[in-house]
């Protein structure tokens, strides 16, 4: 007589484990994997950065021909690559740099500035004499070499040259930083 299929019994207990085979043949290459997460950021003594921010709180009369700008207020200086003492930034990270410089206009007065690069000057702000005053700006990217020098100058002419602030708003900035390193 055929009897109906009875229910699964308990697992038994595992028996002992054999010996090891010999190792088999290499398999076939598989393919290539996706990319992984980002590491971890390096060193950060090998991060090549280097920017600045700074300000004038005080109105300046050109008193001389040539006279470099001066800041007194700090809002960034990664690296103290921008001297305070003498107005100038100074190359630690060869590279492509992007400098910017903001001033305020002084009524009747001429406003005549250069951005230097080492003793050239690279480009200029100008403004006439008027009976406003407004708010300057300039910019540009200059391609740098270990210990250059960049800085603010002012150039009098004929006229009396002056740029305007107080000790209260800061109307004079002067900003740089590293677009990308020498490679």
């Amino acid at each position: 007589i055929k009897r109906e299929k009875g229910e699964r019994g308990d697992r038994g207990t595992s028996g002992k484990a054999g010996v090891d085979g010999p190792p088999g043949l290499r398999g076939v290459t598989g393919p290539k994997g996706s990319k992984g997460d980002t590491g971890a950021p390096g060193d950060p003594c090998k991060i090549q950065q280097s920017s600045f921010s700074v300000g004038r709180r005080k109105a300046l009369h050109s008193a001389d021909y040539y006279q470099a700008l001066i800041f007194d207020t700090v809002f960034v200086n990664l690296g103290e690559h921008f001297n305070m003492f003498k107005g100038k930034f100074y190359c630690f990270v060869p590279g492509v740099y992007f400098f910017n410089v903001n001033i305020h206009t002084w009524n009747f007065k001429e406003t005549y500035l250069h951005l230097m690069h080492n003793e050239r000057q690279q480009v200029i702000l100008y403004t006439q004499p008027s009976d406003r005053s407004i708010m300057q700006s300039q910019s540009v990217m200059l391609s740098l070499e270990l210990n250059d020098e960049v800085w603010v100058r002012l150039y009098k002419r004929q006229r009396d040259n002056a740029i305007y602030s107080d000790d209260v708003d800061v109307y004079i900035t002067f900003n740089g930083h590293l677009v990308a390193p020498k490679v």
